[in-house]
This record gives structure tokens, sequence and C-alpha cells, in this order.
């Protein structure tokens, strides 16, 4: 697995310093994720070099630069866990609270009005509290990123980081909650419990085959949205990008055949929406029975990833699995989204050069498009249920705020996710 290696090297302040350490990289086959100059004082220049490293890296990578005469290896950078560090969410008042009488208002005795006048009219809640803007993100940790069973406290960053992109893109507020709990059953049961805090409830990194059971029984008994990320939000996010994709390739996508190679939460919500879409022809493949059989009820066909490779005009992969897709089964003018986090089935650079139209993996083609809009949008239109019209209505708005070649947007745009909640809000009225 790929996990991001921050490296600090000094350089002295001269032509071609910097470039004799990229060589070195080059050398032992790395990519460069982001290059920064953190100071230059005395002659001399301190870069932090973010590198993309597996277990399997060569790490006198350091050595080789710590012997170059005009650099040297000082060590690694704590960047990624100083971003963490505390905590990356907080919750703060909407309302100065800078006189005796704010605080009369807010709290004892006026709060007293507002709970009375809620106690007669539940919906005012709606009105003076914080229930349209609130979503609680709940994980019990069975299926995180790529990184498997991990237990939900092991998760909690990735809630946290969740919650942070709400605040950041559309000012929604997430709640991390974290259940020790993996029965479908009692996971229901203790989040029907607390589901009345929350104008919505995010479902994140529940394993399959549960989590379409919990989402499911949720779905059935809460009169407010529920969406399961790893399902619905990729499937949204992948939707659009395939809508570009065969637009810009001159194909039909409800025409073209398309293989799904891994049936999980991912690859079972992106059959669903396809189908619900049109696309006429799914094949999919799992070594999984059950996953399979999911895949019939859809309208799918069960197949083999050689067989996938030799018919799709479209490959979708969400396995897992590192370097499953062979570059000798790339076939010229095929549409590959390898969307495994952080290691793609094939990467897209590799695709491309054996001949696919398009090729993308999961850093590009990633939810964070689609949750923040999804909800903000359910939300406004104080709707009972993600329905989809309102999936595909937030996928349509993705697509059409992609420039040029690109399949989708930038996500850090925020007008993107404003234009998404639109569309589903729009998509969401009666």
């Amino acid at each position: 697995m790929k996990i991001p290696e921050i490296l600090l090297v000094e350089t002295v302040h001269q032509p071609g310093s910097l470039a004799k350490v990229l060589q070195v990289i080059a050398d032992a086959g790395l990519t460069i994720e982001h290059l920064t100059a953190l100071r230059r004082e005395q002659g001399r220049t301190l870069w932090e070099i973010t590198l993309e490293m597996d277990e399997e890296a060569d790490r006198s990578l350091y050595e080789r630069i710590g012997r170059l005469p005009t650099a040297r290896f000082v060590g690694k950078s704590d960047r990624v866990f100083n971003r963490h560090r505390g905590g990356k969410i907080r919750q703060v008042a909407s309302h100065p609270i800078n006189t005796q009488q704010v605080l009369r208002d807010i709290y004892t005795p006026g709060v007293a009005r507002v709970c009375l006048a809620i106690q007669t009219d539940p919906q005012a809640a709606h009105d003076f509290t914080s229930l349209d803007i609130t979503v609680a993100v709940i994980t019990n940790g069975t299926a995180v990123l790529g990184l498997g069973n991990i237990g939900a406290l092991a998760g909690l960053p990735v809630m946290e980081g969740k919650a942070a992109l709400f605040a950041e893109l559309v000012c929604l507020t997430g709640v991390p909650i974290l259940l020790n709990e993996t029965q479908p059953e009692r996971v229901v049961e203790i989040i029907a419990a607390i589901e009345m805090s929350f104008g919505a409830i995010q479902l994140e990194d529940f394993a399959a085959p549960e989590c379409f059971e919990i989402e499911q029984q949720l779905r059935a008994r809460l009169t407010k949205p529920v969406l399961h990320d790893d399902q619905h939000g990729t499937a949204v996010v992948a939707l659009a990008a395939l809508i570009n994709a065969t637009r810009h390739a001159g194909r039909s996508l409800r025409d073209s055949t398309v293989g799904q190679i891994g049936l999980g939460a991912a690859g079972t919500g992106i059959v669903r929406l396809l189908r619900a879409y049109g696309v006429g022809r799914v094949l999919g493949a799992d070594r999984r029975t059950p996953a399979l059989a999911r895949l019939v009820a859809l309208g799918g066909e069960g197949a083999t990833v050689e067989s996938i490779m030799a018919q799709a005009d479209i490959v979708i992969a969400t396995t897992g699995v590192k370097g499953l897709i062979r570059p000798e089964w790339v076939r010229r003018g095929q549409v590959i989204l390898a969307l495994s986090n952080p290691d793609p089935e094939i990467e897209p650079l590799l695709a491309r050069e054996r001949g696919a139209a398009f090729a993308a993996d999961g850093k590009g083609i990633n939810n964070v498009l689609a949750f923040p809009g999804l909800f903000k949008g359910a939300l406004i239109a104080r709707a009972t249920h993600f329905s989809d019209p309102m999936l595909m209505a937030a996928a349509h708005a993705i697509a059409q705020q992609a420039h040029g070649e690109e399949l989708v947007p930038d996500p850090l745009d925020k007008s993107v996710h404003e234009r998404v909640a639109a569309a589903v809000r729009d998509a969401a009225s009666p």
C-alpha cells in the first residue's frame, strides 16, 4: 500500500543541485506528489518532498541523496500528523456570547420558550435548531479506506476528515460517531435511537455485505435522508466521470457494455446506479457467490476479470487489489476507472499507454465531489430520503462543471458543491 512519505532535503543554492536530488528519486522509480521550498537561508534551501512509497520501496534512497555533494538528507516531515494533531474539526457558537442578555436568550431562561414551541410543533425544530445543517457521520470501522477492518477508533481520522469537508465546502456540521458494534440489527437499533439529533445520516466505511442490510433497514425506519457514502457517493462520481468520458469518446453510455470488477459496497452501488440510469448490459466479477447473486438481482451478468477486459467498453474496478488489471488486457478505446485507493488496479498512465481512451484512478474520481452537495441539497429540500433522481441530478451537475478533457471538476471549487446541492434540491422537490 502506498502511503505518503515526506522527506526533508537541504540543497546548496546553486543551479542543478535540486535536479540531482530529483534524479535520484526518479532512478528509484518513485513519483513526486508535492514539492515545496520551506525556507532559504545562508545559501541553502530546505525542501519538503512528498513521495508515495509502498512497503517494497528501497529506503536506501535516503543514503543516496545524502551522498550528493550539494545535498543533505535532513529527515522526514511530520506534516501529515501535524495537520491531524488535536483533531481536524471544532464546533463553534453561531452568535457571539458577549453580554448577559445574549446569555439569557440563548440559554436559560430564554431557551425555555423555544423548547416549548418545539414541544407544541416539532417542525419548529427545523427553524430554531441546527437540525437542518447537521449530519451524523457514522462508522464501525469494518472497511476503512483501503485499510480494511481496523476498528472504529482507528477510523476516526477519516470521519473527522468527512466532517471537515462538510464544514469547509458546504457549511454543514458533521458529527463523527463511532460504533463498537458489527451486528446489523444492533447497529440499526443504535442509530435509530440517536437519529433525532441529526438532519441526515451518513454511513461510512461499513463492510459489505452488512452495509446493504444496515442501510436498507435504516431507510425503511427513518424519515430523513440516509446514505452509505461508499456505495452511493462513489457511484455518483463514477457516473459523472462516465457521462463525460463517453461524450468525449463519441459513445453512448447507455448502449455501452460496462464491466464492474469487484462487487463490494462501491462496486454494487455503481452497478445499481448505472442500471437505474439505463445502462443495458453490465458484467460483473467477484470471488464471492453472494456478491454475484446481488449483481444478477440488479440485472447484471456474472463474468471473469479476463472476459470483462475482453468484452467491456467501460471497465470500473473497486477491488482494493493493486495491479490486478494486466496492461496486456487493455483494449484500444476502452474507458478504465481503477478506483481503489491508495493503489489502483492499473495506473492510469499505463492504461492510456496501452490504448485506453480515458483512464483515471480513485484520487481523481473521488466521492468528495458528491457527498457534500448531496447532503446539503437533501437538507435544504427537507427530503425524507435519497432517491435515484437526486443521485443522477448530482452526477449530471458534477459532469457539467468539468472543463475540457477533464472527467470531473476540481473538488476544492466550492461552486461545484453549491451547484450539486441546487440540483439535488430541485430533484427532491415534489
